[in-house]
């Protein structure tokens, strides 16, 4: 057996009773005090995730964002100094190779990729990006500060973090150490993602943790976190053949690109975007007190398949079973009657709206 990976921060989630579990070849922390506490907390004032999993990439070189834009329809060279953008590797088959964000760093574009996939999204960099110098930095660690008072207990420890808006980024220092920082995460709620030193990350968590505001969360708090603002996950929403217009990412492709068509996949995406998709993502709400999980049938009343759930659980915001599935796009008005299939008994569903908790990002007006 390969041993698994462990972060810098391995010993503290012991010290911390941290229950670790294997994630993507990593020895992580799916939960400390219980996922509804740490996600309740999290929804309430600011729960701290070691997210160091997560692939830290850098390019560097001449046009850099012009090269990196021929592999993604997200919008790169438009990217300004400062600022974040969620972008998709898309393939020849329209299918999705990963979803990650980009920063313009001013030097350089810093991308954070799935951990599952930075084994794949490596060398597809230095495939298709020969005349840039890719980076993988082993080097640092990633924390993740999710929630409402999020912002409270950063801005004590660098005040000026409170100036910056969701999806913006810089630098700033906390007891000497330079930690690089946005305003982003993936929980829905508003927060920070910080880029630190391995050799450091332990001291900032440590005084992270010491603010009132801030208890240590685990991986599962994040899954029913994410699901409930109904962002994607690589291997269930997302995969090397479902597109961005089936995921409903029709918005990260904006209109300079569309027109361009010049991304991999362009002709089959923009097909979908322009006449339609035989299947997109929807929202599921069961009925009853009944989770139906990852993998489940749907169909029709009437007994003709629909589509399958992508990821489903109780969601502890919302206080029910919640899912996210594909179905047929003539089964994908809201309202719709399903069926899903839940280890052979039958569970009543119907479609709904997405997301199932509001995102509470610190917006400017400009990007509301």
């Amino acid at each position: 057996m390969t041993e698994l990976r462990r972060t810098p921060l391995h010993a503290l989630h012991s010290e911390l009773g941290g229950r670790l579990v294997d994630f993507a070849g990593w020895e992580l922390p799916i939960q400390y005090d219980g996922v509804i506490a740490e996600h309740t907390w999290c929804r309430e004032s600011a729960g701290l995730f070691d997210v160091s999993h997560m692939g830290v990439v850098e390019l560097h070189g001449d046009d850099r964002a012009v090269a990196l834009e021929r592999l993604t329809p997200a919008g790169i060279t438009t990217l300004e100094p400062g600022k974040i953008r969620y972008a998709l590797f898309t393939l020849g088959n329209g299918g999705v190779l990963d979803d990650l964000m980009v920063t313009n760093a001013g030097t350089h574009l810093s991308l954070v990729v799935n951990a599952a996939r930075r084994d794949v999204d490596l060398p597809h960099l230095r495939q298709w990006l020969p005349d840039l110098r890719v980076v993988e930095r082993d080097d640092l660690a990633l924390l993740a500060l999710q929630g409402p008072k999020a912002v409270d207990a950063l801005s004590r420890l660098a005040p000026a973090v409170s100036e910056l808006y969701f999806l913006e980024a810089t630098t700033i220092t906390i007891d000497d150490v330079a930690i690089g920082v946005s305003r982003s995460g993936y929980t829905g709620e508003d927060g920070f993602e910080l880029t630190i030193a391995n050799s450091d990350v332990e001291q900032i968590a440590r005084l992270l943790l010491a603010q009132p505001e801030v208890k240590p969360a685990g991986l599962g708090a994040r899954d029913t976190l994410r699901l409930e603002a109904s962002l994607c996950l690589y291997g269930h929403e997302l995969t090397e053949n479902t597109s961005p217009v089936e995921a409903d990412l029709k918005w990260t492709i904006p209109k300079r690109r569309r027109e361009a068509r010049d991304f991999p996949g362009a002709h089959i995406i923009m097909d979908q975007y322009e006449n339609g998709p035989e299947r997109i993502r929807v929202g599921i709400a069961p009925e009853g007190k009944r989770p139906v999980r990852d993998g489940a049938e749907l169909r029709t009343p009437g007994g003709q398949h629909s589509g399958v759930v992508c990821s489903g659980g109780y969601g502890p915001t919302v206080e029910r079973p919640i899912a996210m599935a594909y179905v047929a796009t003539e089964h994908s008005a809201v309202g719709t009657e399903l069926v899903a299939d839940v280890r052979g008994a039958d569970v009543s569903v119907v479609v709904c709206d997405l997301p199932f908790a509001p995102h509470r990002y610190h917006r400017q007006a400009s990007q509301s």
